[in-house]
């Protein structure tokens, strides 16, 4: 198989929420490069499953069959030598509503929940908006790279009821070690606390590094566990919302599912369903070939910046599609950073500063895009901070 990543594809006026905003002011000519969604076409198994369903005609109420439970099976067990039980599965639109469902299922108002900044929001406003109290273990950017202040990491367990993990993790990058992974499981253990694992980057991860499913590490950390996981992120499906979550802990499992009904959902979206089953069985080509790309896209930032903007510097990634930029060479307020950036070099990115604390003086950049925009993008941020244009 070859794809043509490089292709470039109009997705202007196609309800595109990464281009076509209607909440967000942002300038007109600005770059989209924010949201994590790729400017890459799904896969051709996918596109074909998809137009068979459609052309069908009737989309009525859906349930998954043997043959779809077989084959995400299958995917977890090919992938990560993870055995995944048929009983634990639960569905949702997206790994954003399990992580709340989660929060308000398994802890009560006024519990202790840890998350680990610089992060993804949701993480934040899932603790807060439940009523539940925000504890951050934050984490340690040394060297060019991220890890985990351990004793604080536990002196947060003591005082929660749940850690919502972010493995990879969003923005930072980092793909986490078994040793890494196993600490912090046996903290969690030790002090009764609930995990909620959002695993969603688990397939895009690069050479050198292996993702682990934290549940899959040792019975008792699945005992205790939350997976949530969608194909969305790796095969450019998020608009289908459709997420697979497992959870072996039958009375978590149960409190889960009684808190989600009572958001009034129910049925899975047959597209999301159709979707997930072809890029499980068919998909592994297109997305080895994803990542290949994804690789060279990183290369290319990391080069661009060295020789052309020293002063901002790529955090390596192990894993995702996002590039951590470290601004904080440029001696910029974060909002000074922000508003040069969208009004100067006319890139949307992600202010670093959404991510809570660690991500002042950073921004987020989406490299799963066709190497001419990132190309692009990179010129305009070497136009404006290569010389004295501030």
């Amino acid at each position: 198989m070859v794809v043509n990543f490089d292709k470039i594809i109009n997705r202007y006026g196609t309800y595109s929420m990464k281009y076509d905003p209607i909440s967000y002011k942002k300038p007109e000519d600005v770059l989209p490069m924010w949201v994590a969604d790729m400017d890459f076409p799904t896969p051709t198994c996918v596109t074909e499953a998809l137009t068979e369903c459609v052309q069908h005609g009737i989309f009525g109420y859906s349930e998954p069959d043997a043959a779809y439970f077989e084959i995400v099976q299958n995917w977890f067990l090919r992938r990560f030598g993870w055995h995944i039980e048929q009983e634990w599965f639960v569905f949702s639109p997206g790994v954003v509503t399990a992580m709340y469902t989660a929060v308000r299922a398994l802890t009560e108002m006024s519990d202790g929940v840890v998350i680990q900044q610089p992060v993804y929001r949701p993480f934040k406003s899932a603790v807060r908006h439940s009523g539940r109290k925000l504890l951050v273990n934050q984490l340690v950017y040394e060297n060019g790279r991220y890890v985990i202040d351990f004793d604080d990491f536990e002196a947060k367990v003591k005082q929660a009821k749940m850690f919502i993990l972010c493995s990879p993790h969003n923005p930072v990058g980092r793909v986490w070690t078994r040793e890494e992974l196993t600490r912090m499981g046996e903290i969690c253990l030790k002090h009764n606390v609930i995990v909620v694992a959002d695993e969603i980057w688990q397939d895009l991860i690069y050479k050198g590094h292996k993702h682990l499913v934290f549940s899959a590490l040792a019975p008792e950390f699945a005992n205790i566990t939350v997976t949530t996981t969608s194909p969305s992120k790796t095969f450019n499906l998020a608009g289908l919302q459709h997420a697979n979550i497992f959870i072996p802990n039958k009375s978590m499992r149960n409190k889960f599912k009684h808190e989600y009904s009572n958001c009034g959902l129910s049925e899975s979206n047959v597209m999301g369903l159709i979707a997930c089953k072809a890029a499980y069985e068919h998909g592994t080509e297109w997305l080895d070939e994803l990542i290949l790309y994804l690789t060279d896209n990183m290369s290319l930032i990391h080069s661009f910046l060295q020789e052309r903007i020293p002063k901002i510097k790529l955090v390596k990634p192990e894993g995702t599609y996002l590039a951590w930029l470290d601004c904080t060479g440029l001696d910029l307020s974060p909002h000074e950073l922000d508003e040069i950036v969208t009004n100067k070099a006319k890139l949307w990115l992600n202010d670093g500063t959404v991510f809570g604390a660690g991500g002042e003086g950073f921004q987020r950049i989406n490299a799963a895009c066709p190497r001419k925009v990132l190309n692009d993008a990179l010129i305009r941020l070497e136009s404006t901070f290569s010389c004295n244009t501030l």
